[in-house]
């Protein structure tokens, strides 16, 4: 919780004030009031969810924090969850999941109150039904659906570990996807037989099996230029670079909901302690979003003032852009104070 915390402070932005002659611009972030927050449930208990997306909430200054998670046997929620929801200073717990919580934040129910923007990640019909309900609340534009990972490597790593975090996030389900890109056929290799043994001892081995059948894929290039170019556009929610020289890779990939560089950084990491909200973009949605931010529960509000001088001198401007327009009125507007002056 710390560590999500601190790193979204570092997000916090203070108000802005532009002076020009007169002009006078002041721009307040303004929190919103009420935020659901969705935890998926079902294959597995998610408290990191409730951590990466309700803290995210409070340090924005949202007033209320609302979460919906999807019962367990006997209607209830899992424990662990709900110990989530007591640190990160949940509000309200509703034990309802799938696209219906969506819909309940969204317009409200006897024993839902309506929100103003829903968050988290969730299976492709919680994904899809935050898009339909998009406008009536606030919805980040990233589409967190299913899982996925592409890594890249280059035989610098050992094979183990590259098959263990294609594993890794097979681990939630079907319909994600885990890629592995490289420029090395003994790589290839190694990673595949790597997976069979991996596989053996994994407790969900015959689902996470089913998944990489459906959308596992290896994909050999010729150089490291071809396997940005598939990373772009595939735009994947998890890249791991596990090559040699991560650093320089990482400068030039475009399309990525988060990158994790070298041996040691799998995207583990990133799902529980390393700081930003592992809620990020899929489905390729990394090409124009990221991960959720404290400005995802914000919105800015303008105060525009300006003196008499500001109005004589913006004045014919304003006029002239009217009248091009056919607005007479607003060209009106500063005609009428302009014969005061």
């Amino acid at each position: 919780e710390a560590a999500v915390r601190r790193h979204h402070e570092e997000e916090l932005r203070a108000s802005r004030e532009t002076l020009d002659r007169g002009l006078r611009i002041r721009t307040l972030p303004r929190p919103m009031v009420r935020a659901g927050c969705y935890v998926p449930g079902g294959r597995a208990a998610y408290p990191s969810t409730v951590l990466m997306t309700a803290v995210v909430a409070r340090v924005a200054g949202v007033d209320e924090v609302v979460v919906c998670v999807p019962p367990g046997e006997g209607g209830g929620v899992a424990e662990v969850t709900l110990a989530a929801t007591e640190v990160a200073g949940v509000d309200v717990v509703h034990p309802v999941g799938g696209a219906q919580a969506i819909a309940a934040m969204a317009y409200g129910t006897e024993s839902v109150r309506k929100v103003d923007v829903i968050v988290g990640p969730g299976n492709v019909y919680v994904a899809q039904a935050k898009q339909q309900v998009a406008g009536v609340v606030g919805v980040p534009s990233a589409f967190a659906g299913p899982s996925e990972v592409v890594v890249v490597a280059d035989g610098t790593s050992p094979a183990e570990f590259t098959a263990t975090d294609l594993v890794a996030q097979a681990e939630h389900g079907p319909d994600g996807m885990s890629w592995l890109v490289t420029w090395s056929e003994t790589v290839a290799d190694a990673v595949d037989a790597a997976l069979d043994r991996v596989l053996e001892d994994a407790p969900r081995g015959a689902e996470i099996a089913g998944t990489l059948a459906s959308s596992g894929h290896c994909v050999l290039v010729d150089d490291k230029q071809q396997a940005l170019a598939v990373v772009d556009a595939i735009a994947p929610e998890h890249l791991q670079l596990m090559v040699a020289d991560a650093e320089i890779l990482a400068e030039r990939v475009c399309n990525a909901g988060a990158v994790f560089l070298g041996p040691w950084t799998p995207t583990s990491i990133g799902d529980y302690v390393a700081g930003p909200s592992h809620v990020l973009p899929t489905a390729g949605t990394a090409r124009f979003a990221g991960a959720l931010t404290v400005a995802d529960f914000t919105k800015d509000v303008n105060l525009v003032t300006a003196d008499q001088d500001a109005l004589r001198r913006l004045g014919p401007h304003v006029e002239a852009l009217a009248v091009a327009e056919g607005l007479e009125a607003h060209a009106e507007s500063i005609r009428v104070r302009r014969q005061h002056g």
